[in-house]
């Protein structure tokens, strides 16, 4: 998938803002980790969110059309100080003129995102790492969907010192690093003019306090590892890979923040009769040499118990017939797929000689000159 925000999406760079939200609801349906089965569908889904982020706000579209796909990724990224913008080259500020009644233009946004300007924007909490665990379900439980219970290891907030990564009695002093800011700014000089990057503060972790202790339990990580038992609601339908979120349960956040997400990455069991194919099944049939030749009604197995199926007259070996909706059912409860069934003509191995003068004298009254082999038990008890 293509970096540029419109090619991400799909639409041509004079795109309408109503058109360009359609092509974002259609990719996003595409590409939505919790039903896409696309290994980097987790990243496709953020450029395409960025993209329609950026491409349906006018101010933003507007930088992003003057200053083209790398620089303005690469000014978002740095925090543009828009004072500074023309030393570069470009002609004065970038985000000069498009204030439109929200102050400095898009400059100050990025400044207070990124905490330019001296420090004036407030950092928000990180969110916690989204962890990932693997879930293996049978074909019914993916047929009929379930409630499965499991455990895994996990980062939990430390009971002993309630997550704060020191005792309760510690004694508290500003860092002198940040002076108390939680945070440091660097000015870098850049083609693009001076930047300033704001980052959290590594003595203090953003805190902008130091302590004399840390927890003897989690040795001031704030959290330690634990084992929890989680119950996840499987949807009926869902395929081999594709991935389920479960919101907040993943690692807490080392600021406060709210926690990450637990990805569960499912996996459905072969199975010994049925083979899937998507939202089909298929199923192989064994039946007779009478039953293909004069047709009969047989019972066919499903995932919701058997169906009667008539098999046509002189039905051939291989043959596939479908059973419209016995296959499994759709995600978001969008009807079922179908059970294909293939049809396998089996041969006896072994003949009673009532079946066997059938069978001869089938194959004489066709004109078929077959020389039947006998074997040495078959010779003898002919001569009895």
């Amino acid at each position: 998938m293509s970096e540029d925000f419109y090619d991400v999406l799909g639409v041509s760079r004079d795109a309408s803002a109503d058109e360009i939200k359609q092509a974002y609801r259609k990719k996003a349906t595409e590409y939505h980790p919790d039903v896409s089965d696309d290994p980097d569908a987790e990243e496709k889904f953020k450029k395409i969110q960025k993209a329609k982020q950026v491409l349906t706000d006018e101010e933003k579209r507007q930088a992003y059309d003057r200053m083209g796909h790398d620089r303005y990724e690469q000014a978002e990224k740095h925090g543009f100080d828009a004072g500074q913008a023309g030393a570069g080259g470009m002609g004065g500020d970038p985000f000069g003129g498009m204030g439109g009644g929200m102050g400095g233009g898009l400059g100050d946004i990025f400044e207070q995102v990124f905490g330019g300007g001296g420090g004036r924007g407030r950092r928000r909490p990180r969110k916690g790492r989204d962890l990932r665990t693997e879930l293996e379900i049978d074909l019914e439980e993916a047929f009929e969907g379930a409630e499965k219970q499991f455990t895994l290891e996990r980062p939990e907030a430390c009971d002993a010192c309630d997550g704060e990564g020191h005792p309760p009695d510690a004694d508290a002093q500003t860092c002198p690093e940040c002076q108390g800011r939680g945070q440091v700014t660097q000015v870098q000089q850049t083609p693009l003019g001076r930047v300033q990057q704001t980052t959290a503060c590594r003595r203090c972790d953003g805190e902008g306090t130091i302590y004399s202790e840390t927890c003897s339990t989690c040795r001031g990580e704030g959290y330690v590892r634990n084992e929890a038992t989680l119950t996840v609601e499987v949807p009926a339908g869902i395929q081999d890979g594709q991935t389920l979120r479960m919101e907040g349960e993943g690692a807490p956040s080392p600021e406060g923040g709210r926690h990450g997400d637990l990805l569960i990455d499912v996996s459905v069991r072969e199975h010994e009769e049925f083979e899937r194919e998507g939202d089909d099944l298929r199923y192989r049939l064994p039946i007779s040499f009478p039953q293909a030749t004069f047709g009969d009604t047989v019972s066919v197995p499903t995932l919701d118990g058997t169906v009667e199926f008539e098999i046509p007259r002189g039905t051939q070996s291989g043959e596939t017939f479908r059973l419209e909706g016995k296959g499994m059912p759709r995600l978001r409860g969008r009807g079922q797929g179908d059970l294909f069934v293939q049809i396998q003509v089996v041969t006896p191995e072994r003949l009673n000689d009532d079946q066997r003068e059938a069978l001869e004298a089938f194959a004489e009254a066709g004109g078929d000159e077959i020389e039947i082999n006998e074997g040495v038990f078959d010779r003898i008890k002919r001569a009895f």
